[in-house]
This record gives structure tokens, C-alpha cells and sequence, in this order.
């Protein structure tokens, strides 16, 4: 088990190195996303073939976390990459923020990238071990479902609500949008819990929804996603915030449910 990673992890990081050199010519690092993204999907396709488990456990994680990562790094390179010329507001921040010293930060940045991966493609790996798919196996899938489920549509209600040149510069409050300002964020979330149910609980599939809160709230998800929101829209979104929850969907406050 401990080969297979680690052995993953070199590949992941040549693969990073390669995108960072690319980066450096085309001065736009959201590339970065994208091949984080696709490398879970990368990974989860070799353990599948090589983790040491059951062939029925394998191919149901495995299958599991390649058709969640895949849908991500599709929607990430259509809504963030192909068509769109402008860096993300992140890395442009940091570029600026670092001036010369920009292509070897973002050097390890790119790495940083393929650590996660790493780190996120534990549960998955872990969750294959055991033996044969019981109850707790098909939660573990109905919850996939519902995490996947929600996860997609609300990625396509804030880019839908984007593509309307008369909503620029607006605040999304359609659909999820309207109980939670980031639903994406939560049903992401939610999507780690289907590993620790198929996995009984095994302690390493704890990695999944634990890192992820953390990385969310703390690290590169929701606090730089609002300073973004509330630099761009202003009091628009201000309102929001007073009025929606942060994460878990809820009703509005201040507002009939």
C-alpha cells in the first residue's frame, strides 16, 4: 500500500513539474485545479488495478472516485481554463504579491497540488480494503449520489446565472444558492462520507471529510472565495452574507422559509 502511493506521488509530481514549466510561458497557474482534480482521477484508476483488495471493492471505489474527480476536472477546464484567457483571481493575487520570486513559488505550488492529492486519494484507497460490499457499502453509494447530485447542479446554477451578461457583477442567489453560499463546498464535503461508510469506519477514510473541512474553512476554499466575493460585488454580497448560511444549506434569515 505504502509503494503504490508513493510510487503514485512521483508520478503525480513529474506531471505537476511539467505544468508548472507551462505556467511559466503562459503566466496563468488554473491549470493547477484542473490537474489536481484529474490526478485523483489518475489515482484512483491505479488503485483500482493494483490495490491489494477485493476485485468488487476496487471497482466500486475506484469506479466511485474517478467519475466524481473526472466530472470535476471536466467542469473546472470548461468554466475555468478553455475560453478564458484571465488567471484566477488567487493565483493572479499571489503573482502579484510575490513579483520575482513567482516562478518558484508557484513551482511549489504546483507540488503542494499533487501532495493533496495524495492526501485525499488515501480514504479512497483505504476504503477498498475489506471484505465483501455489505449494507454499509450501498449508504456509502447512496450517499455518493446524493453528495454528486448536488454538487453538479449546483455547479450549474451559479454557471448558468453567470452566463447571463445581465447578472454581472450580481450575487447568485438561485436554486442551492438561495440556503447556502457555497453548496458546492458542502456537498463536496458531503461526497468524502460515502469512503468512511464503505470502509466501516476504517480510521484512514477519516482523512476525506476532516482534511476537506479543514482546507475549506482554513486553507484555500471558503475565506479566499469571500474576500474574492466581497471585493468584486461589495455590499451586494455583504447582504448576502448577513442573510444565507456559510456552508450547510439552510432557510434565509430575515426571510420566509
Amino acid at each position: 500500500m505504502i509503494q503504490l502511493v508513493l510510487l503514485s506521488w512521483g508520478g503525480l509530481a513529474v506531471v505537476m513539474a511539467v505544468l508548472w514549466a507551462r505556467q511559466v510561458k503562459t503566466q496563468n497557474a488554473t491549470s493547477v485545479d484542473v490537474a489536481w482534480s484529474f490526478g485523483l482521477a489518475a489515482l484512483a484508476l491505479i488503485y483500482a488495478v493494483f490495490a491489494d483488495a477485493t476485485v468488487e471493492r476496487r471497482l466500486l471505489v475506484g469506479g466511485l472516485a474517478l467519475v466524481w474527480a473526472l466530472r470535476l476536472g471536466v467542469f473546472l477546464l470548461f468554466n475555468r481554463v478553455l475560453g478564458h484567457s484571465e488567471e484566477d483571481g488567487r493565483y493572479s493575487a499571489m503573482r502579484n504579491h510575490w513579483g520575482a520570486r513567482g516562478a518558484r513559488n508557484f513551482f511549489w505550488v504546483y507540488q503542494a497540488q499533487a501532495a493533496v492529492a495524495i492526501l485525499f486519494s488515501i480514504p479512497v484507497l483505504a476504503a477498498m480494503s475489506g471484505g465483501q460490499l455489505d449494507g454499509f457499502a450501498y449508504a456509502g453509494v447512496a450517499v455518493w449520489v446524493i453528495a454528486v447530485a448536488g454538487e453538479t447542479i449546483a455547479d450549474r446554477q451559479l454557471a448558468r446565472f453567470r452566463s447571463d451578461p445581465a447578472n454581472k457583477g450580481q450575487v447568485c442567489q438561485v436554486g442551492l444558492w438561495r440556503y447556502s453560499r457555497h453548496p458546492n463546498y458542502f456537498f463536496e464535503w458531503v461526497h468524502w462520507w460515502a469512503y468512511v461508510l464503505i470502509g466501516h469506519g476504517a480510521l484512514l477514510t477519516w482523512v476525506g471529510p476532516t482534511a476537506m473541512l479543514v482546507f475549506l474553512f482554513r486553507i484555500s476554499g471558503i475565506p479566499y472565495t469571500e474576500l474574492q466575493a466581497v471585493k468584486s460585488r461589495g455590499d451586494a454580497y455583504r447582504r448576502y452574507q448577513s442573510t444565507t448560511s456559510v456552508f450547510v444549506p439552510w432557510f434565509p434569515r430575515g426571510q420566509d422559509g
